[in-house]
């Protein structure tokens, strides 16, 4: 069998006529395993036959692949297949976008993260929240070497069994002339400014039932690891810049350590420096060679390459993708014509109906909305339309003249609604698209009556599509200090996501106001990393004996690169298929990666070769390393890394040879053929082409050979070549280990 012929296979609720039974068979269900047994595939994976159904209908359901499906159509008594759908809690979504579920899969493999320890580094926890209750929690795990400090309106007794641990620390920000008062934040663990509290229950929140925002995302909120335990290090304090000092970073990060995390989540990032500069880059060292597994920020500087933050080959680093849901309202015409959805995030419950819509038409300035256009005797109570600007950023002066002119709402039309954030929405406006907006300006120029409309505010819409996309802000690669290491090395939702808050800080701003809220939505590379911490963490509750580099290589080969609509993930700035440099390996998938099949793994000292690789002296590896005991015999940019990318240079041809290493995680023998999918200007050579595994956690040794033809683009600075992608293809099974190979030039 070949393994290119590896079919996609779904569930199928499959209707058949109850009376084409054929004579021989004494019972439906014996006719209906006979017709399934018939099913041939290509890949010669027969169908999983789930249920016979009686009562309810006249069929079966059963696990087919396409070509399985088209045979059935085709056969005698068929009536009509649906593929399967699903009911669902109404969550805070992200885990169920991830495929989690309580009822099979990773969630329960791991007990749903059971004692497993997350370490956050971030600004502190609001500990009184819901989402940290430890409702159902075991006693606190005797390894366990940490604590919880009291201070300013915290003390030890906020810590429970799902927030273990609690420390601050703000020296280093002192020194700077820092005053740390209850007016600008706290001088204990307890957060300020709310981001520490919304990545901590993200990653391991208990589930906290009717949780919502203003009334969009209703559901029940919980954390990727729900039984994890939650250790806080503040090292945040709000201040002017929101800084955090190398020197408590650094504190924050060693206390983690000791106190024994086993995965550590930091959602900030310092200016790029080589990795003997960078606080986050020697924690994160210290932390790998204890066997904690790093995940971190990749920075919000996109959407320009070479923007990636914390690109330690030792670290996880992660962009920032959309999920597939949107905050809404419905637009309908007074005409009852067209209901319209747009983007709306009001926080208010106003209830818009049969109010006159105005329209500055003739006027170019009123049109739009432009500075100061609008008198507020013509808009006073009514709904103002404003037209498409081709300033992409019109939008936002457009809210502000909404508000001068005391418009009871608006409608904008725009093609800017894709980046406007919740805290945009302080005045009641519907942001639609551009053809939409054509359809409300025709109503308003050929009405013979004043024009109304009904506005309805807090709808949530599941399962749109394309999902997921770039974030916008996501920071791109590679990584200047360390290129020949391709980075992010992964996606993950990071854009609105609902998370817990502090019920004191307001949110929400209504005019001049803020709102409060238990849960808020944020957007942000920060939002991704507790995504993949907490997988992390399901991983490691799953497989007790993984490391850190099986734990990122088991991610990074069975990620997604196809979106909900079946093409290449998109770049939302540009709207067309994205690049390994702005997602990586793909969208990480929790389920896939607990059965990876084949791992990329590294040791520590292939991390020190690299550093000797990177030119990198003796006193800078001795930074790193904190040791002198080792040698640069073995210098080698060439990780063993689960991606490919091939620095270019100005000649028109580049070729480079990769060494690498799979070992096997499955319990028998296994066989896998390479498979390379490379576009044209891309020639990819793999050396075997077969690879054998006699047992668990044998390993076999290739090359891949990339040959890369630049034609005229040698001179482009900028130029992100062609890419492609090498797969291992598991035989007569269902492993598939994937690896994305990309080119680019030097900064």
């Amino acid at each position: 069998m070949s393994p290119s012929t590896a079919e996609d296979r779904g569930t199928y609720i499959v209707h058949m006529d109850k009376s084409a039974m054929p004579a021989p068979f004494s019972t439906h269900h014996n006719w209906y395993t006979s017709t399934l047994s018939s099913l041939s595939s290509p890949d010669g994976i027969l169908p999983t036959h789930l249920y016979t159904y009686t009562h309810v209908m006249n069929g079966f359901s059963a696990v087919l692949s396409q070509s399985q499906l088209h045979q059935l159509q085709k056969m005698p008594g068929h009536v009509t297949t649906y593929p399967e759908t699903f009911g669902q809690l109404h969550t805070t979504h992200t885990p169920k976008f991830l495929g989690l579920n309580k009822h099979a899969g990773l969630w329960p493999a791991s007990g749903f993260g059971d004692d497993i320890i997350v370490g956050i580094i971030d600004t502190g926890i609001w500990p009184e929240s819901e989402s940290f209750n430890d409702h159902g929690m075991p006693p606190v795990p005797e390894r366990w070497r940490g604590g919880c400090e009291t201070g300013t309106e915290f003390n030890s007794s906020h810590c429970n069994r799902k927030l273990i641990g609690a420390r601050s620390f703000s020296k280093g920000l002192k020194q700077r002339g820092l005053n740390i008062s209850t007016t600008d934040d706290y001088d204990s663990p307890r957060d300020f400014m709310g981001h520490g509290t919304h990545t901590s229950s993200t990653a391991a929140g208990s589930p906290v039932h009717h949780a919502d925002y203003f009334g969009y995302a209703k559901g029940t909120a919980i954390g990727v690891a729900p039984m994890a335990r939650l250790a806080m290090y503040k090292v945040l304090f709000s201040n002017d810049t929101y800084e955090s000092a190398a020197s408590d970073t650094l504190a924050g990060m060693d206390q983690a350590i000791a106190d024994g995390v086993d995965v550590m989540s930091l959602s900030l990032g310092f200016i790029e420096t080589p990795f003997y500069n960078n606080p986050i880059a020697l924690g994160a060292f210290a932390a790998l060679e204890k066997g904690i597994f790093v995940s971190c920020s990749a920075g919000n500087s996109g959407p320009h390459a070479y923007t990636i933050h914390n690109g330690a080959p030792w670290i996880t680093t992660v962009g920032a993708g959309t999920i597939d849901r949107d905050f809404s309202a419905y637009v309908t015409l007074g005409n009852g014509g067209s209901t319209i959805r747009g983007k709306s995030v009001y926080p208010l419950d106003l209830s818009i109906s049969g109010v006159e819509i105005y329209y500055g038409n003739g006027n170019r300035s009123k049109e739009i909305c432009g500075y100061n256009s609008l008198d507020p005797k013509d808009v006073a109570g009514k709904i103002i339309f404003c037209d498409f600007s081709t300033d992409g950023g019109a939008v936002l002066g457009q809210i502000d003249e909404m508000s001068r002119s005391g418009a009871k709402g608006g409608i904008f039309s725009t093609d800017f609604a894709k980046f406007l954030h919740p805290s945009s929405f302080n005045v009641p406006f519907v942001a639609i698209n551009t053809k939409d907006g054509e359809l409300v300006k025709n109503y308003l120029t050929n009405s013979a009556q004043p024009s109304t409309v009904d506005i309805k505010f807090q709808i949530t819409v599941l399962g749109t599509k394309p999902a997921p996309q770039v974030a916008s802000f996501s920071s791109r690669g590679p990584c200047e200090p360390s290129p020949w290491i391709l980075k992010p090395d992964i996606l993950a939702p990071g854009v609105d996501v609902l998370a817990a808050w502090m019920p004191n800080r307001g949110f929400a701003p209504i005019g001049d106001d803020y709102l409060l809220t238990d849960y808020a939505l944020l957007s942000g590379t920060s939002m991704s990393s507790p995504h993949v911490i907490g997988v992390a963490a399901l991983l490691k509750a799953a497989h007790r004996d993984w490391n850190a580099a099986t734990i990122r290589s088991a991610m990074m080969t069975t990620a997604d690169v196809i979106d909900n609509a079946g093409g290449t993930i998109i770049d939302v700035i540009t709207g067309v298929a994205g690049t390994p440099l702005d997602f990586g390996a793909g969208h990480v998938n929790p389920n896939k990666a607990m059965d990876p099949g084949l791992v990329y793994d590294i040791e520590v000292q292939d991390y020190i070769d690299y550093m000797c690789g990177l030119n990198y002296t003796s006193q800078q590896i001795g930074v790193i390393t904190r040791r002198s005991n080792y040698t640069c015999n073995q210098a080698n940019l060439d990780l063993n890394y689960p991606s490919f990318i091939v620095i270019l240079n100005n000649t028109n041809t580049t070729s480079y040879t990769f060494k690498r290493v799979l070992t096997s995680l499955a319990d028998s023998q296994s066989v896998y053929r390479g498979v390379v999918k490379a576009p044209s200007g891309m020639k990819v050579v793999v050396e075997p082409a077969t690879l054998s595994f006699p047992s668990k956690y044998s390993k076999a040794e290739f090359s891949v050979t990339v040959e890369i033809d630049l034609g005229d683009a040698g001179t482009q600075s900028d130029y992100i070549g062609n890419y492609g992608y090498l797969s291992w293809y598991e035989v007569n099974g269902k492993h598939v280990v994937r690896s994305p190979i990309v080119s680019a030039f030097a900064a």
